[in-house]
């Protein structure tokens, strides 16, 4: 089995409970019947991501989170590129926790790896109760 792995590129790293989000995530991508591959997390400023945003997906705005899919028939891979400026936003913005906000765009990313999109709204109501169902698990 491939491994989980973590970075922080342009923040300074925070503390987290890896082995417990890395066996969250790997419960989450058995429960969904598909295989873990190699999974790279990378914690990063807003600026860092626009910047990929720009250069790899030719969009010009802020966002949360950026996953590039390396998925093989049923092995999840991928790289989850997330801004923690953006997670600290929505979570204030929502009235919920860092951790909370920060564990649903982790889950949102792996979901988009296992096949869920969010293109039409009614893609947005199953993916979002993903979301609800992991993070209740927690």
């Amino acid at each position: 089995m491939s491994e989980i792995n973590i970075y922080f590129e342009q923040i300074a790293p925070f503390d987290l409970p890896k082995e417990f989000l890395k066996g969250k995530i790997t419960e989450m991508i058995k429960e969904e019947k598909k295989e873990r591959g190699e999974i790279c997390i990378i914690f990063c400023s807003d600026e860092y991501l626009i910047e990929i945003n720009r250069k790899y997906l030719n969009h010009d705005y802020y966002t949360d989170i950026v996953t590039f899919n390396y998925v093989e028939r049923n092995v999840i891979s991928g790289d989850l590129f997330i801004s923690t400026e953006r997670v600290k936003e929505n979570a204030l913005k929502y009235g919920v926790d860092f951790m909370s906000e920060l564990y649903r765009v982790i889950f949102h990313g792996i979901l988009h790896l296992c096949g869920y999109d969010d293109s039409t709204d009614k893609e947005k109501e199953i993916i979002r109760n993903k979301e609800n169902y992991y993070l209740n698990i927690i």
